[in-house]
C-alpha cells in the first residue's frame, strides 16, 4: 500500500502547487482594481442572500429545467464531498470512513443517491447544449463561443468523477473495504459492486487501488481546469453573490469616490490620479474584476436583453466577456506594476516591464472603448446600446453589475473623452442652459395647470400647507401626452382631499439622464442644487413626502439623492392612487370595457420592485377577464417585463440599429389583444405610444387601441366624461 500513498501524496503536492499559483495570481489581479466600498456591510441581508442563491439556488430555478439540472449537480457536489474525503483516506487506510458520520448506512445512501443526480444533471445539461448550442446565436462577434469547448470538457469531467466514484466503491464493496459494509442503501455502489463481482477478487483488488487514485487524479484535474475556464465561478459565484450591492442587485448607481471611499469632489479631484468613470480595465473596483471573473457564460443576460432582442450589437454577457479576456490578456503587464495615466503616459518603468509577454504588453494598447478596426475591447455602438433597464442584473445568477459597469465607462468617455452621441450632447446642453431635456423654458413648467377648474399650489416653504409636493417632472410638464396624465393625476389628488403642492417654475429635471448617459458632474451638480431647494421647502419637517409620476425621477430621488444628502419620503403616483382607491377616498364608478394591459416600466418595477399597485388600481376599474382580473398580461411582465427603449437617456438618442425596441414591445402588447394599453411612465407612454401609432398606419393596429397611463385609466372611471 505504500506505493498508492506516494502516488497519493505526490499528485497531492503537484495539484497544490500548480492550483495554488493560479489561485494567487486570481487573487492579485482582483487585488490590482480601485477599492470598493461598502461590500461588506448589513450581514445579515448578506448571508440570507448566500443561503437563498447560492445554497438554495433561487436564481437558477427561475429557469425551470435547466435550474432544476444546476441545483441537482450544485447539492451532488456538496454532499460527493463526503467520497472526496474517503478517496483521500483510502490512501492510507482502505476501509477508511469519515469520522462520526462515516459508517452510516444512510450517508452511503446520500453519497449514492447524489451521485446519481449528479449523472442526469449533467445529461440535461449536455442534452440543452446540443439542442441550443451557443454557436447558433454567433453574430459575428469577436468573443462569441470561444470558450464553448471548455464546456464539453468540464461535462466530461464531472462524469468521470462519478463513474471513478462508483467504480471504486463497487470494487471496495467485493474487496470487503467499502466503509458501509455490505449495505444495500449505497445502492448504486452495489450494482456496480454486482457487475465487477464477476471478475474476481484480484481483478477488484486492482479497480479498487487504481480507481481510488484515479478518482483523485479526475477531481485535482477537474480543479486545475477550473480555475483556467469560466467555471471558474464554482469558486467565485459565492464570493460575487456575498459582496453583492445590498439590499438586492438593482439599485442606486454608484457615485463616483476616491480611493479612500469618500464622494468624488469634481472641484478638487485630480483625474489623473482618480479616473473620472473607467478608462481602462484596471480602473474598475475589485468587484467589478471579479464580476468579469465570476461570469458562467450561461447567456441569461442576454436573452432578456432588449437591445440584443432587437438586433443591437450589445449581449450583456459578451460585454463581461470581452472586459474579462481584456484583464486576463493584460493580467501580466498589470501585476509588473505597469499603467498608463489619463494622457496615456507609461508609469512602469523599463525593468518593471522586462519580462512581461508581448501578448500583454499589446492588450495594455488597446483602447478600453473603441471600434473593430481601432481594436477597441468594447465597440461604442455596444456601449450606447444600452437602456440600463436591468434586465441583466435581474437574470443574472451570480449577480454581475453589469449596468454600473456600462454606466461607469460611458462616465469616462463622456467627461474624459467627450465622445457620445452627438443628441445626447443636444440634451446635456439643454439640461446645462435650461434645467430640462427638452430645452423648454422654466416659464412654461406650470401651463398644464390653466386647463383645471381648481388652482393648485404653489409651494414654498414648510408653513405651507400641504402633505404631498408633487414632483411634475420634466415630461409632465413639457410633454403634450406627459401633460394629460399630469393634470388626472393632479385631480384624482384634488377629487380625495390630498392636500399637495407643486414647485412650479423652481423644479428643475433631477439630473436622472445626466447620470445614465455618463455625465456625473452635471447630475451631481443638478442634485445638489434640486437637493438646496427641497430641503428648503420642507424645512424641518420630520416626514418629507414626495409623489412623483416619473419612474426616473422616483427612483433618483429615493434612491440616489441620498448619496448627496437629500433623504426624502417619495412614492409613485400609482402607489399613492390604489392606497386612495383601497381607503375609499376614490370611487371608481364606471369600468374599462374592451380589455387592457400593462406594461411594468422598468424603473418602477424591476428597479424599485413596485408591482401590485398600478395592478391594483387597473383592476378596480377594468372589466374582469377570463381569470377573473381586470389585467390581461404580456409574456413579459413583472420583473421580466421588457423595456420600451427610453431608459438610459435613450430617450433622446436615435435608434439606428435593428428592430427599434418600442416595436417589439407594442407588438406584444397588441398580441394582448387588449385596446387599452396601460403604462405609468411618461417615457413609456411616448415610446408605446409611437409604436402603436406607427402600427396603426400599416393597419397592424385597430383604430381603437390606444396607451394611456393608469391616472387617466382611474380618472375616467371616477369621473366619466373627463
Amino acid at each position: 500500500m505504500t506505493w498508492r500513498l506516494v502516488i497519493g501524496l505526490l499528485m497531492t503536492v503537484v495539484t497544490a502547487v500548480v492550483a495554488g499559483r493560479r489561485a494567487w495570481w486570481l487573487f492579485q489581479l482582483m487585488r490590482s482594481g480601485r477599492p470598493a466600498h461598502g461590500r461588506l456591510n448589513n450581514l445579515g441581508a448578506r448571508i440570507r442572500a448566500e443561503v437563498s442563491e447560492v445554497f438554495g439556488q433561487a436564481r437558477l430555478l427561475r429557469w425551470s429545467v435547466p435550474g432544476i439540472a444546476h441545483f441537482l449537480t450544485f447539492w451532488g457536489f456538496l454532499i460527493l464531498a463526503l467520497t472526496l474525503l474517503e478517496a483521500f483516506g483510502a490512501f492510507f487506510e482502505r476501509d477508511f470512513a469519515v469520522p462520526i458520520i462515516g459508517r452510516w448506512a444512510v450517508v452511503g445512501f446520500l453519497e449514492d443517491l447524489f451521485a446519481v443526480a449528479v449523472l442526469i444533471g449533467i445529461v440535461t445539461f449536455a442534452i440543452l447544449r446540443l439542442r441550443q448550442s451557443p454557436q447558433k446565436l454567433d453574430r459575428s462577434s469577436r468573443f462569441y463561443g470561444s470558450h464553448t469547448g471548455a464546456a464539453w470538457v468540464v461535462l466530461g469531467m464531472i462524469l468521470l468523477v462519478v463513474a471513478t466514484l462508483l467504480l471504486y466503491r463497487g470494487a471496495q464493496w467485493n474487496t470487503g473495504y467499502f466503509p458501509f459494509g455490505q449495505t444495500r442503501w449505497a445502492f448504486a455502489s452495489w450494482l456496480t459492486a454486482e457487475a465487477l463481482a464477476p471478475l474476481g477478487q484480484t481483478a477488484n483488488d486492482v479497480i479498487e487501488t487504481v480507481f481510488v487514485l484515479g478518482q483523485m487524479a479526475v477531481v485535482y484535474v477537474f480543479l486545475i481546469i477550473v480555475l483556467n475556464s469560466k467555471h471558474l465561478h464554482i469558486f467565485l459565484a459565492p464570493i460575487n453573490v456575498v459582496t453583492k450591492r445590498i439590499p438586492h442587485g438593482l439599485g442606486p448607481v454608484q457615485q463616483l469616490k476616491d480611493d479612500d471611499g469618500k464622494p468624488l469632489d469634481f472641484e478638487e479631484a485630480d483625474p489623473e490620479k482618480v479616473p473620472f468613470g473607467v478608462g481602462q480595465v484596471e480602473d474598475f473596483t475589485w468587484k467589478g474584476l471579479l464580476d468579469f471573473a465570476t461570469c458562467t457564460e450561461c447567456g441569461r443576460c442576454q436573452s432578456q436583453c432588449p437591445a440584443w432582442n432587437t438586433g443591437k450589437p450589445l449581449s450583456p454577457k459578451l460585454l463581461i466577456m470581452g472586459l474579462r479576456d481584456n484583464a486576463f490578456g493584460k493580467a501580466p503587464y498589470l501585476l509588473a506594476g505597469g499603467h498608463k495615466d489619463p494622457t496615456g503616459e507609461e508609469t512602469a518603468t523599463e525593468a518593471q516591464l522586462a519580462k512581461v509577454p508581448a501578448s500583454a504588453l499589446a492588450e495594455a494598447e488597446r483602447p478600453l472603448v473603441g471600434t473593430e478596426a481601432e481594436t477597441g475591447v468594447i465597440d461604442p455602438d455596444v456601449l450606447w446600446s444600452c437602456t440600463t433597464c436591468g434586465a441583466c442584473v435581474e437574470q443574472c445568477p451570480v449577480d454581475i453589475e453589469h449596468v454600473d459597469h456600462i454606466v461607469d465607462m460611458r462616465r469616462y468617455q463622456v467627461m474624459i473623452e467627450s465622445s457620445f452621441p452627438s443628441e445626447a450632447g443636444v440634451m446635456l446642453r439643454n439640461l446645462e442652459n435650461k434645467g430640462n431635456p427638452w430645452g423648454a423654458s422654466q416659464r412654461d413648467r406650470e401651463d398644464w395647470t390653466k386647463a383645471l377648474d381648481f388652482e393648485v399650489p404653489r409651494a414654498t416653504g414648510p408653513e405651507d400647507d400641504f402633505e404631498y409636493l408633487f414632483w411634475v417632472g420634466c415630461a409632465g410638464a413639457f410633454d403634450d401626452k406627459a401633460k394629460k396624465t399630469t393634470r388626472a393625476v393632479a385631480t384624482l389628488l384634488h377629487e380625495a382631499g390630498v392636500k399637495f403642492a407643486i414647485l412650479g417654475e423652481g423644479e428643475t429635471c433631477t439630473g436622472d439622464p445626466a447620470r445614465r448617459v455618463g455625465n456625473e458632474f452635471l447630475f451631481q451638480m443638478m442634485a445638489q442644487q434640486t437637493t438646496e431647494t427641497l430641503n428648503e421647502v420642507f424645512g424641518d419637517r420630520p416626514v418629507k413626502k414626495i409623489v412623483a409620476t416619473c419612474p426616473h425621477c422616483f427612483n433618483t430621488l429615493a434612491n440616489e439623492y441620498g448619496q448627496l444628502g437629500g433623504h426624502f419620503d417619495v412614492i409613485h403616483h400609482t402607489q399613492l392612487l390604489a392606497k386612495l382607491v383601497a381607503d375609499g377616498k376614490l370611487t371608481p364608478v364606471k369600468q374599462v370595457d374592451g380589455g387592457v394591459t400593462y406594461h411594468d416600466p422598468c424603473y418602477l418595477g424591476r428597479h424599485n420592485r413596485v408591482f401590485a399597485p398600478p395592478r391594483d388600481v387597473l383592476d378596480a376599474v377594468a372589466t374582469p377577464n377570463g381569470d377573473g382580473g381586470g389585467v390581461t398580461e404580456m409574456p413579459r411582465f413583472a420583473e421580466r417585463s421588457f423595456c420600451c427603449g427610453a431608459g438610459g437617456a435613450r430617450m433622446w438618442m436615435e435608434e439606428r440599429i435593428g428592430q427599434r425596441i418600442n416595436v417589439n414591445r407594442v407588438e406584444e402588447a397588441l398580441a394582448t389583444g387588449a385596446r387599452t394599453v396601460a403604462v405609468s411612465c411618461p417615457f413609456c407612454m411616448t415610446m408605446l405610444d409611437d409604436g402603436v401609432t406607427g402600427k396603426k398606419s400599416v393597419g397592424e393596429a385597430d383604430d381603437s387601441v390606444e396607451v394611456v397611463d393608469v391616472a387617466t385609466v382611474l380618472l375616467r372611471s371616477v369621473k366619466p366624461g373627463t
